[in-house]
């Protein structure tokens, strides 16, 4: 069966003493609603497509801490962490922690990280696209080490930790799991067949379909099960209220970016939206995670309702 996340990327628009109940409500919304899980992006500036570094952004740990504390069902966890930011062992204990203060719904989601304004602003070294994923290939050996063992050691090109102790350990049964986010297909997609469990990728039908067929080729190579691997979608989701609303939204986006960058984004009214998902989930996405951009409660309960999502009991 389909599960569906809800990502709340944008924090504009409220004073700073008002912004973490609004926050928590959407997420509430979202459990309430019948989501499965509630994502926030892992940036320290905001991205350029909703204001750029001018706008406000959120710390993601504290934030996903402070919401398992407002919800008691959903998984939680970044789409993704940029392996740069932070020691992967410091991260591990940190992701650990969240599955220890949510009882058990943390999600650890990773990827080789890209916004380099950010690392220039914040003084964080932004090595080469191969450097990167090295990093990101070692960090994931060791926070699945950290969250499988509470003594760990580890000699790498990037990182070394010497009796690295995780204590106390996570409380899901072999740890949080993994998403590597990112569609690399030579390197990306080969450690998702190594080390994830799951994947998470963007764009239309095609390039969803295509990222698959080479994630199972590199399964296959490295003697790997696909089925054991998630597959979820993002796509940034813009409610609309009428058919000509739709069309202006849509002819904006087009006119905004280049037809790879608006690739993947959802633009309709709220009962249209299965419809125009259904490709990718016979795609094979296991997991649609719409990106709220201008989220509100009302929208988010909509989209729930087109699905026919289960509505989570009150109390």
């Amino acid at each position: 069966m389909t599960k569906f996340g809800v990502q709340l990327p944008n924090f504009s628009g409220f004073d700073p003493g008002d912004l973490f109940d609004h926050v928590a409500g959407l997420a509430t919304a979202a459990e309430e609603s019948g989501f499965d899980s509630v994502w926030v992006m892992d940036h320290f500036f905001q991205l350029p497509p909703l204001g750029g570094p001018d706008q406000p952004m959120l710390e993601a740990y504290t934030l996903l801490g402070a919401l398992a504390a407002r919800t008691q069902r959903v998984t939680l966890g970044t789409l993704v962490t940029g392996v740069t930011y932070r020691n992967p062992a410091i991260l591990a204990k940190i992701v650990t922690t969240l599955d220890i203060v949510s009882r058990g719904r943390a999600m650890l989601g990773i990827g080789g990280a890209w916004y380099d304004v950010e690392h220039r602003g914040f003084g964080i070294d932004f090595p080469s696209d191969r450097v990167r994923l090295e990093m990101l290939e070692e960090a994931v050996q060791i926070c699945r080490a950290m969250f499988t063992s509470d003594d760990v050691s580890f000699a790498g090109s990037h990182y070394q930790l010497e009796h690295a102790r995780n204590v106390p350990p996570p409380i899901q049964a072999g740890g949080p799991k993994i998403m590597i986010g990112g569609g690399g297909e030579k390197r990306t997609l080969r450690l998702v067949a190594l080390y994830a469990d799951k994947c998470n990728v963007t764009g239309d039908v095609n390039t969803l379909t295509r990222k698959i067929e080479v994630l199972h080729r590199h399964c296959e190579e490295v003697g790997r099960d696909p089925s054991e691997l998630a597959i979820t979608w993002m796509s940034p989701l813009i409610l609309t209220t009428s058919e000509q609303n739709t069309e202006e939204m849509r002819g904006i986006l087009e006119a905004s970016g280049s037809s790879d960058e608006v690739a993947g984004f959802t633009v309709g009214q709220p009962q249209q939206i299965p419809d125009l998902v259904a490709g990718h989930i016979a795609a094979g996405a296991d997991e649609v995670i719409f990106s709220f951009a201008f989220a509100d409660a009302t929208g988010i309960g909509a989209v729930a309702e087109a699905f026919g999502l289960d509505r989570a009991p009150h109390g």
